[in-house]
């Protein structure tokens, strides 16, 4: 385990569109604020999306298992914002519903918001990070800078 200590900065209210990509939305705020790290939630609808939604096997780097939709799913989330080689990389994990369909998973690309998202995003201070890919884990984990 490694960790920082810091502090809540700027907070964002943030209304995403039907039709805007929710994962490109989120990327140009932080671009735009030039947010270096933040974790947020959000709420409302998504009209199609891909999810991965676990590794095919217990093995490290991991074999995703993938799941889509083309229909509106209502969408609750929490994740995260941090920079890789300089540009925002989000992290995001849902749990999203429609009828009896429920799913949860790591929301990954081309996702479309359905009518409204609205997003709570929280910038992180006090600590410098950013995202480092590690190919043994296969994914590029949060790194403390010193």
């Amino acid at each position: 385990m490694d960790y920082r200590v810091g502090q809540i900065g700027r907070v964002f209210t943030v209304r995403m569109d039907h039709g805007e990509d929710l994962l490109e939305s989120l990327k140009t705020l932080a671009a735009k604020e030039n947010i270096q790290a933040a974790t947020f939630v959000l709420l409302g609808a998504i009209e199609s999306g891909n999810l991965v939604i676990g590794p095919k096997k217990n093995e490290r780097p991991p074999n995703k298992m993938w799941t889509s939709f083309e229909e509106a799913h209502e969408i609750v989330g929490v994740g995260n914002l941090f920079r890789e080689k300089g540009e925002p990389i989000v992290h995001l994990h849902a749990g999203l519903g429609r009828a009896e369909d429920g799913r949860i998973g790591c929301v990954r690309k081309d996702n479309q918001v359905f009518m409204v998202i609205e997003a709570f995003v929280f910038e992180l201070t006090g600590f410098e990070a950013e995202r480092v890919w590690d190919d043994i884990e296969g994914y590029a984990p949060i790194t403390f800078k010193k």
